[in-house]
């Protein structure tokens, strides 16, 4: 009998390259799925506390990293086992990444509503939201693009800096 797999191991060949696992893109969509329920239910209900518990889970998987995510192993306790293993899988840096801009968006959205600046909180909350559809709905990660824009900027202004160069010392 084979051992049963384990949905947070990196698959062979993964491309992986931060010292986390990559990820099953699945997951990725079911937390943002989750996420898009929760940030609809903040923006019916104006609740800077739903907002805050929002931004609790974006900064766990953002500063402890994606296996501590409340909705990774929401995913992995109920549907990874049952969907098998993954054909491919992501790395983690840019899904972190896009946690740390929802944690922003989610944190200025507690703000907002708890301090009595509800247009704030309206206003953060849907675009949190506008993004976690798009993951949702589609397998547009906003915030893992701006990841890969930023990397390319950062590589750019890299190799056009002397001291960076080939060569030099530090």
């Amino acid at each position: 009998m084979p051992a049963p797999v384990d949905p947070a191991a990196p698959a062979a060949g993964s491309g992986s390259t931060s010292a986390e696992p990559g990820l099953d893109p699945r997951g990725v969509r079911f937390a943002a799925a989750v996420t898009t329920v929760v940030l609809v239910l903040v923006l019916l209900s104006g609740s800077g506390w739903l907002a805050g518990a929002q931004a609790v889970v974006f900064a766990l998987g953002a500063f402890a990293g994606m296996r501590f995510a409340p909705y990774s192993l929401l995913y992995r306790a109920l549907l990874a086992r049952r969907l098998g293993p993954p054909a491919e899988r992501e790395d983690a840096a840019p899904v972190r990444f896009s946690q740390l801009v929802g944690f922003v968006f989610a944190a200025v959205a507690t703000v907002g509503y708890l301090a009595g600046l509800t247009t704030l909180g309206i206003v953060a909350t849907a675009l949190a939201l506008a993004a976690a559809f798009l993951n949702a709905a589609f397998g547009f990660c906003l915030g893992c693009e701006m990841y890969t824009v930023i990397a390319r900027i950062r590589a750019r202004l890299r190799a056009r800096n002397p001291h960076t160069a080939e060569g030099a010392t530090a």
